[in-house]
């Protein structure tokens, strides 16, 4: 857990390579401009970090390392085109999680395209009133026996990537009586008619990601198209009326397997404000000497370094965990998302103080982190919701 195996190191390495040489530099372009990196992200795809044999090969890595650690340097790099390059790997994992092996091996190469002819990928899970009450969502699948497809009805809300992407990848009621437990995950195909893009909104961060509503308007897909098939849907739901336990959703199954990510991506971002401000620090000087001499700057920092490892730990636990199979009995994976996203709001807030008036600046990166970092603790279950979890998870009881 300490000492990283060779490949895994040289795989940081290479990760934070392509973040200095390809994203550091433009980041803040695309931030004011609030605009897609598609240069970017052709890059990535040419030297292998945006392919569907990477995603991949994060998923069948036995030390469940790779990812964050490779999620972490991306995010060092900068968080809103962390999030534009890594945005497609959460409806990958949706696939990975939910899937048949036939449904992977036919689609996963359409949610990332090929060098040249690039493609994006979204997942539509919250809605206009649903957002951490997942089971209050109101997007329908209703399957037509006639035709033998699925009709998909409703809006989406905060889908990154969302009505630009080649696939979509929906959480939708196929039965509102049985609340969350009737949902289920549906694949929308490239030109597929009734889906479009809604508002698409501007940020407070990660302003290089596109995020969007979708709106589906009688969106009619073949039946093969539910994630997992028909059949284990119709028996899923069968069990579920019996009033027998079910498995958990397919959704929420992708958000407990992408909060160690989520994680990861808040250390990258935490870690870029702690690396600033320590150098800035170093070279900036008031009454005489640099300001890191006094003892309010230099113990900020320390604690800005012990928080930043404390979190990176955590994550680690998490994903290694997950790869093992070990089930989150503690809630491990909402500790290392709740941590490792308050720490990386606490040290960008830290890193503009220690900046002074020139952290208030878009001349210095730590303003952008500041605003990015918030993020982290909203989206794929916010701060309080992973409280709720943890608190569940040690009592053993339904605290509300």
């Amino acid at each position: 857990m300490f000492d990283l195996p060779a490949e895994i190191a040289e795989a940081r390495e290479w990760a934070h390579g392509f973040a200095e040489k390809y994203v550091r530099p433009v980041a803040a372009a695309y931030d004011e401009r609030e605009e897609m990196p598609w240069a970017v992200i052709e890059e990535a795809a040419k030297v292998g970090l945006y392919t569907p044999e990477f995603a991949l090969q994060m998923i069948a890595d036995p030390t469940g390392l790779l990812q964050p650690v490779v999620a972490e340097e991306i995010f060092w790099g900068d968080g809103g085109m962390g999030q534009a390059l890594l945005g497609t790997f959460l409806p990958a994992a949706a696939l990975f999680g939910a899937a048949t092996k036939e449904q992977i091996d036919t689609w996963l190469p359409a949610f990332f395209g090929t060098p040249g002819d690039l493609a994006v990928a979204a997942l539509c899970a919250s809605e206009p009133n649903a957002g951490s009450d997942a089971a209050a969502i109101r997007t329908h699948a209703r399957y037509d026996e006639a035709t033998k497809e699925w009709v998909l009805n409703g809006t989406k809300t905060w889908a990154t990537n969302g009505g630009i992407a080649n696939i979509h990848i929906v959480n939708a009621v196929t039965d509102p009586a049985l609340g969350a437990r009737g949902h289920a995950l549906f694949l929308i195909p490239p030109g597929t008619r009734g889906l479009s893009q809604g508002q698409k909104f501007s940020k407070h961060g990660l302003r290089a990601s596109h995020t969007a509503e979708v709106v589906l308007d009688d969106v009619r897909i073949p039946a093969d198209l539910v994630l997992g098939g028909k059949d284990a849907l119709d028996q899923r739901l069968a069990t579920a009326r019996e009033g027998s336990r079910v498995r958990v959703p397919a959704a929420m199954a992708t958000f407990e397997m992408t909060r160690p990510g989520i994680g990861a991506m808040a250390v990258g971002v935490a870690r870029a404000a702690y690396e600033y401000a320590l150098q800035y620090a170093g070279v900036r000087e008031q009454f005489g000497r640099p300001i890191i001499d006094n003892q309010a700057i230099a113990f900020t920092l320390a604690d800005m370094a012990m928080e930043i490892d404390a979190a990176r730990l955590l994550v680690w636990r998490a994903s290694h965990m997950m790869t093992r199979g070990k089930p989150f009995t503690r809630a491990e994976g909402s500790m290392a998302k709740l941590k490792a996203s308050e720490v990386a709001v606490r040290t960008t807030e830290r890193a503009v103080q220690i900046l002074g008036g020139n952290g208030y600046t878009r001349d210095y990166p730590v303003e952008r982190w500041a605003r990015d970092a918030k993020i982290f603790t909203i989206y794929e279950g916010t701060s309080e919701i992973q409280r709720l979890a943890i608190s569940r998870a040690l009592s053993g009881r339904r605290i509300q």
